[in-house]
């Protein structure tokens, strides 16, 4: 399929893309499991409890079994004592299984996510920037006049080299490259943006 290609002038022309990237059915119910895992992922679970075999201190009883009266008890360790062990607490990272990803899943998705945004025209394609556009200012004249205040820039190295300090500062506006975008990124942003060698390199992978 073809879609609109721009220059920083404005000027339209089209370039040829792969269906299975920009027409994608889209896979709801996948894109749901992938964020559901990358999300899990990254979360960090620092919370952590001792449990009663954890706790320091002897292991002997508090008092004899029988003849006292009192309930049957063991150590100090146990739940229900002050400074023993708690019952059923966090158990920090370790308690936790890494939910695995596979790259079927991972491509699929973007795909689907990146099929979307085409669909409901928020994917703009650029020609490589070929000059370094130093200022924010520059950078900002672009991204009102092409109307991507926010936006994520998936960008071949060379064109990233070549405006990422300019759109540092300029707020809701992510520079990346195709190495180092998400599923995650993609729903983030309203728009996405790449240039045509950026385009190309994603396409390489499918």
């Amino acid at each position: 399929m073809k879609i609109e290609k721009l220059d920083l002038t404005g000027k339209k022309t089209s370039i040829e893309v792969l269906d299975k990237i920009f027409s994608a059915k889209v896979n709801h119910k996948l894109i749901s499991n992938v964020l559901y895992k990358t999300n899990a992922n990254y979360k960090k679970r620092h919370a952590k409890t001792k449990q009663q075999n954890e706790v320091s201190g002897p292991t002997s009883k508090i008092y004899a079994q029988k003849g006292t009266g009192n309930a049957r008890h063991a150590s100090k360790k146990a739940p229900i004592f002050v400074g023993g062990g708690v019952a059923h607490g966090p158990k920090g990272e370790l308690a936790y299984k890494v939910r695995k990803l596979n790259k079927s899943e991972k491509k699929q998705s973007i795909a689907s996510l990146i099929s979307d945004k085409n669909k409901n025209k928020n994917l703009i394609i650029f020609n490589d920037f070929n000059n370094e556009i130093k200022k924010t200012k520059e950078m900002n004249n672009i991204v009102k006049k092409f109307e991507i205040t926010n936006s994520l820039i998936i960008l071949d190295k060379k064109s990233k080299d070549k405006i990422e300090k300019s759109a540092r500062n300029i707020p809701n506006i992510k520079i990346t490259d195709v190495n180092h975008f998400s599923a995650f990124d993609i729903i983030k942003y309203k728009k996405i943006v790449f240039t045509e060698s950026s385009l190309k390199e994603l396409e390489k992978r499918y």
